[in-house]
């Protein structure tokens, strides 16, 4: 394998983690609050629907980004109503959210386009494009450094920079804010923050959104940046293995963007050696193919050790009269 190969499938990995890690850190400031969210998958799939559909029909992407982020502010704002105010079963919920998401974006977009349950491609306008990082061009010959900077940092779209200035971001807001301090503690101990005269319920919508917002972003980045256009269930369990790389990071956010570039990294892998001769056996694309899944599972049940969640997690708060 030389260099540039090498390269390539890291910066495959790269874009291919950006939506695992955008759905990693919506889920952990909603569970660092107590509100577990199976719907991640949904969201990212409604998101994904609504900014293809939008970017195309009006042929801005930003608009369609907007769509996108509302879209999934909605399915967010269903889930909080049925776990905060009517303290409902926070998982049932999360399910019901992915088979409505699953659901409906085929039905609408059938409805929409007549073609078979998918957006028409989308490009120029309607579509994120790559950005080219000052000097990029003028080293590109240059040997090692060249490929790094021109291939491997730039290139990539706005959401690509915004993903990972979004992990410090989200250390710093959890972790060195009145805010995070009050985030955390709603997820440790409600009753505390209820005592101290902080609305839980407040704090726990609060989570809700920026889950929301975090879901939208990178279900639009599918439809929109990763690829052009909405197709069936094109989230493809991403939602899921936001959840388990979440786990994997046990709710940290600089654990959870090296999970998300290790799952990123197995998926790049995946795509780029499609069958591989061992010399007694041949591994099938199939296998290939289903590997990160595989990986992941094994990564959780093996290398995790003992993650414990937050202890209010997936409890309603009933305030005390």
């Amino acid at each position: 394998m030389d260099f540039i190969t090498i390269v390539q499938i890291l910066d495959s990995t790269i874009r291919l983690a950006v939506p695992l890690l955008l759905a990693c850190l919506a889920g952990l400031f909603s569970e660092r609050a107590g509100i577990f969210d199976i719907g991640l998958e949904g969201k990212m799939l409604a998101a994904a629907f609504m900014s293809g559909a939008v970017a195309y029909t009006t042929g801005q992407v930003w608009i369609g980004l907007l769509a996108g982020i509302g879209a999934s502010l909605l399915l967010s704002g269903i889930h909080g109503l049925a776990s905060i105010t009517f303290r409902g079963n926070q998982l049932i919920s999360g399910v019901a959210i992915n088979f409505l998401a699953a659901g409906l974006s085929v039905v609408i977009a059938q409805d929409w386009f007549g073609q078979g349950g998918r957006t028409p491609n989308i490009s120029g306008d309607a579509r994120f494009n790559g950005i080219t990082l000052p000097g990029a061009d003028a080293i590109e010959s240059t040997p090692f450094i060249g490929p790094i900077y021109e291939e491997l940092l730039s290139g990539h779209t706005i959401i690509v920079y915004i993903a990972f200035l979004t992990v410090p971001l989200t250390w710093w807001i959890l972790f060195k804010t009145r805010f995070g301090l009050r985030l955390r503690a709603v997820g440790e101990n409600p009753a505390a923050v209820d005592t101290a005269g902080v609305s839980v319920v407040g704090l726990r919508y609060a989570a809700v959104g920026i889950c929301g917002i975090l879901t939208g972003l990178a279900g639009a980045y599918l439809a929109t940046a990763l690829q052009a256009g909405f197709v069936k269930d094109m989230t493809a369990g991403r939602g899921f293995i936001a959840l388990a790389a979440l786990i994997f990071a046990k709710w940290r956010p600089w654990y959870a963007l090296s999970a998300c570039l290790l799952f990123g990294f197995l998926q790049a892998v995946a795509l780029r050696f499609q069958n591989i001769d061992l010399g007694l056996v041949e591994l099938p694309v199939q296998f290939m193919d289903a590997l990160p899944y595989i990986l992941t599972v094994i990564i959780l049940a093996g290398f995790v050790g003992k993650a414990i969640p937050p202890r209010a997690g997936g409890q309603p708060y009933v305030k005390e009269r």
